[in-house]
């Protein structure tokens, strides 16, 4: 094999958008070894150009006549460029957020950007990977730096619990997923690629083994942690509140947004033989996600764990458009994920702004912000009624969109308790708006005093 053949085959183009944020990473990571500490100065602004350039180029790429590169393992189409376009963006309103919060901790804003955009650059490989040993390998570098970034505030006793029980949990969830993908190796003849695993699968007189129905429950398993659904989001909680804030902004958006992408990927590709299985499954922890979520979070009273349990029912809102299956499904799910990102994002700002100057994310201390600062009130706000679904705001577009999908292909019940838990979830964003606008200046809390 000569080598222009070889490259043919490799068809590397298809990931330059990946090579430009390894190239920030090493500009990074370079600059901090020369300059030290005062590479702070430039560094964010490195990291925010170096994923900006990666949106124009995965832009660049769509429609691409040959997206299939590294012998199979990577497929560059526009469903997978959509997906690690909307990673790549997350962390470029990631950092804006993370410089001052990183820098009043006192630990290296260079090292912490590193890690990010490692996070990213996995997050953006699972989106696009095929073939199982690159699913895995994209999936677990994710997962570490996602373990890193949650404890990076060391001297941070609530940061190092939650960094130790997100590693414990994803560690089993990730041993659970790769058991589900051995078992679809030995099935499949010892093939890797997702489509040549389908069509060996379907050789068996089109009967689905009952060892690929135990391979499915396994890699849902993984699927389900990765997008925080019930009964699979213990940890969710528990990381948001200890994790840094912005940390837990781009976990809530990037790392979903992959999980999202192995799902549509993973499920649709290799598992047709049980299809009405895996539908079934994701209808039932849609429906878990919604109820869940959106009821427990009426109890909170960190703002940070209502955001949790908001985004636990968000991913069952997503879920919808992966059941529906339809080229309509997927393109809710892709414009609502493109929402959520801005109004989850910035509702994440407005907290750590508010954290910055107070030191704490309790609901009730938020009491009489609108007399201190009214432009952070009315940020969050419009944040919160967007991920509410008020009109005229994207929010609600984005659920109009994805619940009309799923009426559209027949999943009424699923639809009509979206709506129900949509309406439960207003009330408690209302709750917070109310707290900030309603009350009076002698009810103001210390901290906004």
């Amino acid at each position: 094999m000569d080598v222009a053949s070889l490259g043919a085959q490799l068809n590397a183009g298809i990931i330059w958008p990946e090579g430009i944020l390894v190239i920030t990473i090493l500009i990074i990571l370079i600059g901090d070894l020369i300059q030290g500490r005062s590479s702070s100065v430039w560094t964010p602004y490195a990291a925010i150009l170096g994923s900006l350039a990666t949106v124009v180029a995965l832009a660049a790429q769509w429609g691409a006549t040959n997206p299939i590169s590294f012998l199979g393992g990577f497929n560059g189409d526009d469903l997978g460029i959509v997906f690690r376009g909307i990673i790549a963006l997350s962390v470029a309103l990631t950092v804006p957020m993370a410089i001052r919060y990183v820098e009043q901790s006192g630990t290296s804003l260079a090292e912490f950007l590193v890690i990010l955009l490692t996070a990213t650059l996995g997050g953006m490989f699972l989106a696009g990977a095929d073939e199982l040993v690159m699913i895995f390998v994209s999936l677990e570098t994710l997962s570490i730096a996602s373990y890193l970034l949650t404890g990076y505030m060391k001297r941070d006793p609530r940061s190092n619990e939650a960094a130790l029980k997100y590693l414990l949990i994803g560690a089993a969830s990730s041993a659970i997923f790769l058991y589900g993908s051995s078992l679809l190796y030995g099935l499949s003849g010892g093939e890797t690629r997702l489509t040549a695993i389908a069509t060996h699968l379907a050789m068996n007189n089109g009967e689905a083994p009952i060892g690929l129905v135990v391979a499915l429950v396994f890699v849902i398993a993984g699927i389900a942690f990765k997008i925080a659904a019930v009964p699979f989001h213990q940890w969710t909680p528990d990381v948001y509140e200890g994790s840094p804030t912005p940390v837990v902004a781009f976990l809530s958006v990037g790392s979903k947004t992959a999980g999202f992408a192995l799902a549509i990927r993973l499920l649709v590709t290799a598992f047709p033989l049980v299809s009405e299985q895996w539908h079934f499954v994701f209808t039932a922890l849609a429906i878990l996600s919604m109820v869940l979520g959106n009821v427990v979070a009426l109890a909170q009273t960190s703002m940070k764990r209502l955001l949790a349990y908001s985004s636990i029912g968000q991913a069952g809102f997503l879920m919808i458009g992966l059941v529906v299956g339809t080229d309509a499904g997927y393109a809710s799910m892709v414009y609502y994920l493109l929402v959520y990102l801005f109004m989850n994002l910035g509702g994440f700002t407005c907290v750590i702004l508010f954290a910055l100057r107070t030191g704490t994310d309790q609901i009730s201390e938020y009491s009489g912000l609108y007399q201190k600062d009214p432009l952070l009130t009315l940020g969050l706000s419009l944040c919160l009624l967007s991920l509410g679904g008020i009109p005229p705001l994207a929010g609600f577009f984005g659920k109009i969109y994805i619940f009309w999908a799923g009426w559209q292909a027949g999943a009424y019940g699923l639809v009509l308790v979206g709506l129900v838990t949509s309406v439960i979830s207003i009330y408690y964003y209302i709750r917070v708006i109310k707290m900030m606008v309603v009350k009076e200046p002698q009810e103001m809390s210390e901290a906004v005093k």
